[in-house]
């Protein structure tokens, strides 16, 4: 099942978060190479993470994590901007918009539950008025969001072939929302209600925006 959860209710899911993050380490550095911390306990936790981020995670029937998804502001400290703004040009910063990171499957995930994962991100999109997700992508990923159905519009990428890194930005139609759902075996109606009982119908995003 999808879970939307802060930072600061994961001590409420030990077994959830312990193995979020430690297929997190798995992924990224085991996986793909990246140079990311990874603790004594196995788990790789960055910057962003302490700043009591949203994350929507499929949860197994075990307790354990199947794969996530963290979203922040753009109004306040994101990656994007903060490392990567050389593929944009310019900061990406804007109420409307939230950066959407560390994009994890767990063993055994596969498509159905990236799309469970990117059907809740436009729960996210529709419930808080998002407006758009932007995020950073390798060249491996963009077959998973052909084979999803939902492809970002890509603002600038750097290097070649399977080095590739991109920032790509979203946005959620209801086409796109049907193939997500489809895609994903969740229904729109049982999306929705799993994002109502998390937030309740009439939804706001816990952060004040500047103007």
């Amino acid at each position: 099942m999808l879970r939307y959860l802060y930072a600061d209710q994961l001590g409420d899911y030990p077994h959830l978060a312990q193995s979020m993050f430690r297929d997190r380490a798995m992924q990224f550095r085991t996986r793909m190479g990246w140079d990311v911390k990874v603790d004594e306990n196995g788990e790789e936790r960055d910057q962003y993470d302490a700043m009591n981020p949203l994350y929507v995670i499929w949860q197994n029937p075990d307790g354990g994590h199947g794969g996530s998804m963290r979203f922040l502001p753009t109004t306040g400290r994101v990656m994007v901007n903060d490392v990567f703004q050389h593929l944009t040009g310019a900061a990406v910063s804007s109420p409307l918009i939230w950066e959407c990171t560390r994009f994890c499957i767990g063993a055994g995930g596969g498509t159905r539950v990236a799309a469970a994962l990117m059907l809740g991100g436009g729960e996210l999109m529709t419930g808080f008025g998002i407006r758009h997700l932007v995020g950073v992508f390798d060249a491996r990923m963009e077959r998973i969001y052909r084979a999803i159905g939902s492809s970002p519009e890509v603002l600038g990428s750097d290097g070649t072939g399977r080095d590739r890194i991109s920032v790509g930005l979203w946005n959620f139609t209801l086409a796109a929302r049907a193939r997500v759902s489809a895609r994903a075996g969740v229904s729109l109606s049982l999306s929705r209600l799993r994002f109502d009982r998390a937030f309740g119908p009439a939804s706001a995003p816990p952060f004040s925006y500047a103007a």
